[in-house]
């Protein structure tokens, strides 16, 4: 029987230059961080997971060695209490099904359920650009095959005047592209860079903004009232025919199931890295699926959590399409996925998975040496 031997955590830096601007973040990014949690078992399998900074981990290795890292409920029940007193250490869960994975030598899509290999692909964008700018962008997302593209509104000082000019950057795409694309929001009023103290839109705000995006054929707008307001996600939800998405940032998997229950949102969007992990997250997959919600993951981590997002979508989900940061020059593959020996590539708008034990993961160790940080 495999049994965990050890468990190792590191935290890596790259530094932009130049610097990334997110439209979330009104302060430019000179450095991008990850962290590795690597889990290894007696007999030398290594599993690799990524995503939080695993804060409040540490003195919590015992209750995980000496433990097969197959009992994979297990072992969420204790990062369910450890979520509870401390923070968010969901990435190992992720390096505990990479290394069952690498035991069973199966792929964690399989292991999932299996159903498809690949996954579809959806552009998100980061930036905020000016109209023409966005234009050649989209533009650039319908040559290499991608079906859809997300758009950023600006949410605090330093980005785009208000929501009427962020309209004028969605009419300049579909005055370029047409219907060539489909088009989805992420409106940015979910929450905040701890920094900043913008308040989120309104209700009424939303709703005129939800009669613009109606008018643009846009596929769902993201995050549009701050994360509390169930009630008024709801009502927005019922005044639009614009889909309502959310929930990239919701801490308890418990929270969803509100969500899901109240019918709040069409799309929830959680992220494997950040909440609940694979295995909390396909809970949702399939209370979303009987409630006739769409589940489709949030992943603005790294590589490994596009891979394990990627394996829970393809493996149990059936979403039309999964989020890929992706928008050069300021956030390319390369960047985004420093950590591994070979940033991902899409293929004609999709990401491919294989038949490799677990995640597929394959590190950069030169780069992370490199790049360690205490």
């Amino acid at each position: 029987m495999s049994r965990i031997a050890s468990i190792e955590i590191s935290h890596h830096r790259l530094p932009l230059d130049p610097p990334f601007k997110a439209s979330w973040d009104g302060r430019p990014r000179h450095y991008f961080d990850a962290t590795i949690v690597r889990v290894r078992d007696e007999d030398g399998r290594e599993g690799i997971g990524s995503g939080d900074l695993m804060k409040g981990f540490e003195g919590h290795e015992e209750l995980f060695i000496g433990h097969d890292p197959r009992h994979l409920e297990r072992h969420y029940e204790v990062l369910s209490h450890i979520n509870f007193h401390y923070g968010r250490c969901w990435p190992m869960d992720l390096a505990l099904w990479d290394l069952a994975g690498k035991v069973t030598r199966e792929p964690v899509w399989r292991m999932l359920g299996g159903r498809a290999d690949r996954v579809r692909l959806y552009a998100s964008s980061g930036v905020l650009r000016e109209p023409s700018a966005m234009a050649e962008q989209a533009e650039r997302y319908v040559e290499e095959g991608f079906p859809a593209m997300k758009v950023r509104f600006s949410s605090s000082a330093g980005g785009r005047s208000t929501w009427r000019d962020d309209i004028k950057a969605l009419e300049a795409i579909r005055a370029r592209i047409s219907d060539r694309l489909e088009l989805m929001v992420d409106c940015n009023q979910g929450w905040r860079m701890p920094w900043d103290t913008t308040l989120a839109w309104t209700f009424k705000d939303a709703v005129a903004v939800a009669k613009e995006l109606e008018r643009l054929s846009i596929y769902w707008m993201e995050e549009p009232l701050h994360r509390s307001d169930l009630k008024g996600m709801k009502s927005l939800k019922e005044a639009t025919s614009v889909r309502i998405a959310g929930g990239e940032m919701t801490r308890e998997l418990s929270d969803f199931r509100g969500i899901i229950e109240e019918r709040a949102f069409d799309v929830i969007q959680p992220d494997v890295a950040l909440v609940g992990g694979i295995t909390g997250c396909r809970r949702l997959v399939y209370h979303a699926r009987e409630a006739g919600l769409m589940f489709t993951p949030h992943s603005w981590t790294n590589g490994i959590g596009m891979l394990a997002n990627a394996h829970l979508t393809a493996g149990a989900g059936d979403a039309p399409f999964l989020e890929y940061p992706y928008d050069k020059p300021e956030w390319s593959e390369a960047r985004r996925d420093f950590i591994l020996a070979a940033p991902l590539k899409h293929a004609d708008g999709w990401l491919n998975l294989n038949d490799a034990p677990g995640l597929g993961i394959q590190l950069d160790e030169d780069r992370l040496k490199a790049t360690r940080i205490d």
